[in-house]
């Protein structure tokens, strides 16, 4: 790669963000479509945000992802957000056109285009657990929903945060009933073997640690499980899968597609199919399969 004084810039901030693997993605496809761009990694503490937004713009950069920290805060900065990033009330991707921002949430997208590609499922008429009422579970409700799923329902340590998600979507989302409540229920065999798709969006799993009372093999014949954390490549959760022959994915898919779709806003065209999945499966370690 030559950078010149004509390379489009793009990149990500976040705090950390040296850790983060979507410069890898973005610069093979760039590659491979011969394309004169290149994406970075902008390391931005918050309290420097709003400077470093306007200072990206200022710059001319043609657009950014926004990680930990900020999918919240960079909010209020932006000129425009698209309805569903508003209503799941987060940012990922940031699109510069003549100085104006316009933010975007592609993690849902990328969900429901990891479910596809991975697992094979469809969302529209099923029921989903989601587990989890963060960032993440917001972005799997909303983009589960517009996918057609008929039920959701949202499983939470503190039931309160499940309760208040579930009250933020469920008028807004017809066509879908929602219900919220604790994990407790895990333990229940009727109540998780009444899901056709359990999605962890917690960072359950990253310490070698899982969900008390989840036992997959309850779940009911044909049903699934994505884990969206892909560090490490198997958790405890998709080895349990694993061992009962359950289909399962971890959340790399996930990572891939929202990246694809980020790549689509700024750039008005599609990466080059599995490019940017190779990119990373040549830059990690082998991973394991469940």
């Amino acid at each position: 790669m030559t950078i010149t004084g004509k390379t489009t810039v793009t990149g990500i901030i976040g705090a950390p963000v040296a850790h983060s693997l979507s410069p890898v993605m973005h610069n093979a496809a760039f590659g491979a479509l011969g394309l004169d761009w290149v994406y970075v990694p902008f390391p931005v503490p918050p309290a420097r945000l709003e400077a470093a937004v306007a200072g990206l713009a200022a710059a001319g950069v043609a657009g950014f992802n926004v990680t930990i920290p900020h999918k919240v805060a960079i909010m209020p900065f932006l000129d425009a957000i698209d309805p569903d990033a508003e209503l799941i009330g987060a940012v990922n991707t940031v699109l510069v056109r003549e100085g104006r921002l316009t933010g975007y949430n592609t993690d849902g997208l990328g969900l429901v285009a990891a479910l596809a590609g991975k697992l094979t499922f469809d969302p529209r008429g099923k029921s989903v657990l989601v587990l989890g009422a963060g960032g993440a579970a917001r972005s799997a409700v909303v983009s589960l929903a517009r996918a057609g799923a008929v039920r959701v329902h949202v499983a939470n340590r503190t039931t309160d945060a499940a309760v208040t998600l579930v009250d933020l979507v469920a008028g807004r989302l017809e066509g879908t009933a929602f219900a919220a409540g604790s994990l407790d229920a895990l333990a229940d065999p009727a109540f998780i073997g009444s899901f056709d798709l359990v999605v962890n969006t917690t960072s359950v799993g990253m310490s070698g640690d899982s969900f008390s009372g989840l036992d997959p093999a309850l779940l009911k014949s044909g049903a699934c499980i994505y884990d969206m954390v892909y560090a490490p490549p198997v958790t405890p959760l998709l080895a349990q899968c694993g061992a009962h022959g359950i289909p399962c994915a971890n959340g790399l898919g996930m990572l891939v597609a929202q990246g694809e779709a980020a790549f689509r806003i700024w750039t008005g065209v599609a990466p080059p199919e599995g490019c940017m999945e190779r990119a990373l499966a040549a830059f990690l370690p082998e991973p394991c399969k469940p």
